[in-house]
């Protein structure tokens, strides 16, 4: 019986899962890398306090005195006509008139205080510039002076236009809110006047971040900027007792901060966590004291502040608090379509769905995500806005492929590739240069995904050509991290393009091309980034070594592997040390199948045996799938070398349970490969078995895994497949009288010899040349002896 010459490759290993847009986990053979920050900061706090442990918080053995001064106790309004941000001074800070716009200091969180409308003496606004400056000062004496949270007075007042409406109104309020910024350089302007509702002063206040590009690199990290993906906004603040509102703006503010500085999760969860308990009972102990508006409004500032913290976690504790935040503001608004909060909470929710679906197996998630984002299209149009449309066409698209993955199928890829195009149009090289690179690859992600389900390598091919644009606006000397992130992601089109071309041009080039990001994803600068990417360089020499048939390429492969599990921790990152764990298996096991006896074949099956423990069929489907076909390689292995019959129907049993989730509607060729494979041990036992039942169902299996693996779509896989299937026939013929399954055999490798020869696969062509020679002396011995 001919053994497939590489039993153990597996269709998604090469690729790790994608963070931010792009997505975690997926078994279709194409991934985008997460560009994850390093959390370093210029801050006497340290940078990393404590493991990030799958979004539960854990209570450190240790104290600490955090020094980052960020919650607010009061708020710049005031009540029954006296200041509520009175400061130790006695006479408030007075505000020339002339004065011209104070500067952000470079590197500081600033919020600026604009004038307030109907504020005699800008006595509101001088006194909450003085309490945010005392609040912000650290309270480390050498630091004495050092704002952690600034505040600038602003001499203007953004004044609202009398002849629009208040919603028009109020966006151009924003928009003279962002000039301002753009002038002072602050991250977030507090602006709005002050009212007199039944004898009372009652504040009304909107927030207004800074515009912000959509990527940025930063202290050692690569992150998407607050407005691609935080739900940090423009908003207006409810109309609240001092008490009540300063508990919003207080985790208002620690938000959109730790959105800015992305810090360590467990530094984040101890400035979120008395916070968000803070205004959880605030909303459950207002009761009808509230107006429907005044409800969304602070629901939507504790739910937004859920998201981000779950942002900064594995697992989806967060983000599960999150979601039922979101619906039920969005059950209040009722059929109001034309709300102007309305899209907001839709993309915000669609955010945290697409995010929470990493950690859960299934598609509903995804499903209910995609949904978000349209109904958030259908009033964030281009027309309206065109940079929030853009932005919620690209998440649509990272949400749409990640369903696609898991779906099977190219239509959702399709469509994904699409969105991500559309989005492209609001940000055009020649004015965003930066920003079009980082959606370009984006894009290239999503063409790769699709030409890893389609037939031929037209996808792969132009997913290689819009990395290498990306790269071009790119320079490493300038965005380092960037140009490493799409370096990376070249390497994995690079890889999945060389293993469907056949020969070793491509696959060298994707070693080079890693080998190269590794000099910016060190260790030191961020673990999990540099565990990923020697995860992906571990595939592709794997891969490389397969095809060259080189030894040495496979022991770098298990080192490389073995590199990225030393900075991997399993109770943090569960899915990702399944994976990388997986692949040592793929590295041992192709190396076991070239060295005598079964001790690295062993290896193998435990490496995937230790995975399944972590990828589930209820966690994980498709990857639990790919593990069982793996596992499947390795025991029908130890089985061919050990002899009886129990590691080969183990392998069986692995195999037709990968069958179960692997269907050829999901995964074609994922489908075909198991086929092959379930083939290759069903001739081996009906090699050992008498009778021929066996050898008939190998016939008809590899016949069904042709239908997939065809000569146009995958010469070498195709060519494969023959051999084996003229292997199995050729037995059949040795059994029965006559000649036409050995002349059918000889044909088939005849075939198969010759693709072999074409794609210059000098092992295969070898073994090739063995069996037909096997199948002419097995025919031209029943010949003679007809004779």
């Amino acid at each position: 019986m001919t053994r497939e010459p590489s039993p153990l490759h597996s269709r998604s290993d090469t690729l790790p899962p994608v963070v931010s847009g792009a997505s975690r986990g997926s078994a279709s053979g194409f991934r985008t890398v997460p560009g994850r920050g390093a959390n370093k900061v210029k801050r006497p706090v340290p940078a990393r306090l404590g493991p990030k442990a799958g979004g539960r918080l854990l209570d450190p053995p240790w104290k600490v005195v955090l020094t980052l001064s960020l919650l607010l106790v009061t708020v710049p309004v005031c009540l029954f006509g006296e200041p509520l941000f009175a400061s130790s001074r006695e006479e408030p800070l007075s505000l020339p008139e002339s004065a011209s716009l104070p500067r952000a200091r470079p590197g500081q969180y600033t919020i600026a205080v604009a004038r307030l409308g109907n504020d005699p003496g800008n006595a509101q606004q001088a006194a909450l510039v003085q309490y945010l400056r005392e609040i912000g000062d650290s309270p480390d004496d050498e630091k004495a002076g050092e704002f952690l949270v600034d505040a600038l007075a602003v001499e203007r007042e953004v004044e609202l236009p009398a002849d629009g409406s208040e919603d028009d109104d109020t966006v151009a309020g924003h928009e003279q809110a962002r000039e301002l910024l753009a002038q002072t350089g602050a991250d977030v302007l507090l602006w709005g006047r002050v009212i007199e509702e039944g004898g009372k002063t009652v504040p009304t206040l909107y927030w207004t971040p800074a515009r912000e590009p959509l990527f940025r690199e930063e202290r050692g990290t690569l992150k998407r900027g607050i407005n691609f993906h935080s739900p940090v906004r423009e908003l207006e603040l409810p109309r609240l007792v001092r008490d009540d509102l300063v508990s919003v703006l207080e985790l208002l503010v620690v938000s959109d901060w730790a959105e800015l500085h992305d810090w360590d999760g467990y530094f984040i969860a101890g400035r979120f966590h008395p916070s968000i308990r803070q205004v959880e009972d605030l909303l459950e102990s207002a009761g009808e004291r509230w107006s429907v508006e005044t409800s969304n409004r602070v629901e939507s500032v504790l739910a937004d502040a859920l998201s981000i913290l779950g942002s900064h976690f594995e697992g989806g504790a967060f983000l599960t608090e999150a979601v039922p935040h979101y619906r039920n503001i969005l059950r209040r608004l009722g059929s109001d379509t034309d709300h102007p909060s309305r899209a907001t909470i839709r993309y915000n929710l669609g955010n945290a769905l697409a995010h929470l679906s990493k950690w859960e197996s299934g598609t509903e998630q995804l499903e209910e995500a995609v949904a978000a984002y349209r109904e958030a299209l259908l009033e964030r149009t281009r027309e309206r806005v065109p940079l929030q449309w853009a932005t919620t066409q690209n998440n649509l698209g990272n949400a749409l492929g990640m369903l696609g993955e898991r779906e099977g199928g190219t239509a959702r890829l399709e469509e994904a590739v699409e969105a991500h195009r559309l989005a492209l149009l609001e940000y055009p090289r020649e004015r965003t240069p930066f920003d079009w690179a980082m959606l370009q690859s984006d894009l290239g992600g999503a063409l790769g995904r699709l030409g890893g389900q389609e037939k031929g390598t037209e996808r792969l091919v132009e997913a290689v050509e819009v990395f290498r644009a990306a790269l071009s606006e790119l320079p490493r000397e300038r965005v380092p991290l960037a140009w490493a992130f799409v370096q990376t992601n070249l390497g994995n089109a690079l890889a999945s393009l060389g293993e469907r071309e056949g020969g070793s041009a491509r696959l060298e080039e994707a070693v080079q091309v890693i080998r190269a990001a590794l000099q910016e994803r060190t260790r030191e600068r961020d673990s999990f980034d540099w565990a990923m990417t020697q995860n992906i360089l571990g595939s592709v020499l794997r891969v490389l070594g397969e095809r060259e048939g080189k030894a040495e390429l496979l022991k770098e492969a298990m080192s490389a592997h073995l590199e990225a599990l030393s900075g991997l921790n399993r109770v943090s990152f569960p899915l990702e040390w399944a994976r990388t764990m997986s692949n040592l298996g793929l590295a041992a096991g192709t190396f076991g199948e070239w060295v005598e006896g079964t001790a690295f074949l062993e290896k193998a099956r435990d490496a995937y045996r230790m995975a399944l423990s972590e990828w589930t069929r209820e966690r994980a489907p498709l990857d639990w799938a790919e593990t069982q076909y793996n596992l499947g390689n390795v025991l029908r292995l130890i089985g061919a070398r050990k002899g009886g019959t129990a590691h080969l129907k183990g392998a069986i049993e692995a195999y037709r349970e990968a069958l179960l989730e692997q269907t050829r509607e999901r995964a074609p060729l994922d489908w075909a490969a198991t086929q092959n494979n379930l083939g290759i041990v069903l001739g081996t036992l009906g090699e050992r078995e008498r009778g021929t039942a066996r050898l008939e169902e190998a016939v008809q299996v590899f016949r069904a895994a042709l239908l997939e693996r065809s000569r146009e779509r995958v010469p070498l896989d195709w060519a494969m497949t023959q051999s084996n299937l003229g292997a199995v026939l050729c037995v059949l013929g040795k059994r029965e009288n006559g000649t036409a399954r050995l002349e059918e055999a000889i044909e088939i490798h005849r075939a198969a010899l010759q693709e072999f020869q074409r794609l210059g696969s000098t092992d295969h062509v070898a073994l090739s040349e063995l069996n037909l020679k096997r199948a002419k002396g097995i025919l031209e011995k029943r010949k003679r002896k007809r004779k």
